[in-house]
């Protein structure tokens, strides 16, 4: 399997798992890094994740995984929250934390700026629409490399 196709199965797996203990699923990931592979599984819920939502899950899809074994290569399972930067990936992220602060990156400059702090506006599938020190900047998404959620001091 590839590295989509082990998130697809890792995603449809986790699903009754997580609508039994309604929590969302943020996002999963399959990385290498140095010479280990990862799979982590972001959750959240209302009011935040605790140890012990991280361990019941972690616990439930490891029986899961173990049983369906989808993934041939070792991998270290890990489950937790998404943080308080976490990144906006889902049209429901942008939905409910609109007016928030995000750390906005683009691929290409914009105003001779790759980087922003902005209040988020508005998304749409074209368009990521901020407010930077009273003005409203329109970002092509295709220049969006990422969108997280600002830690303010």
């Amino acid at each position: 399997m590839n590295k989509k196709q082990i998130i697809e199965s890792v995603t449809s797996y986790l699903e009754p798992i997580l609508n039994e203990n309604d929590y969302e699923l943020v996002d999963v990931e399959f990385v290498k890094e140095g010479p280990s592979f990862y799979l982590r599984i972001y959750i959240d819920k209302e009011g935040g994740i605790t140890i012990e939502d991280c361990r019941k899950t972690s616990r439930a899809i490891e029986a899961v995984l173990d049983e369906k074994d989808p993934i041939e290569t070792p991998y270290v399972l890990e489950v937790s929250s998404p943080g308080l930067d976490r990144i906006l990936k889902k049209d429901k992220d942008f939905e409910r934390f609109k007016g928030a602060m995000v750390d906005v990156k683009l691929y290409e400059a914009l105003d001779k700026r790759k980087q922003f702090t902005a209040k988020l506006l508005e998304k749409t599938s074209e368009h990521l629409l901020i407010e930077d020190e009273g003005h409203q900047i329109e970002v092509q998404m295709k220049n969006v490399a990422v969108v997280r959620l600002a830690i303010m001091f």
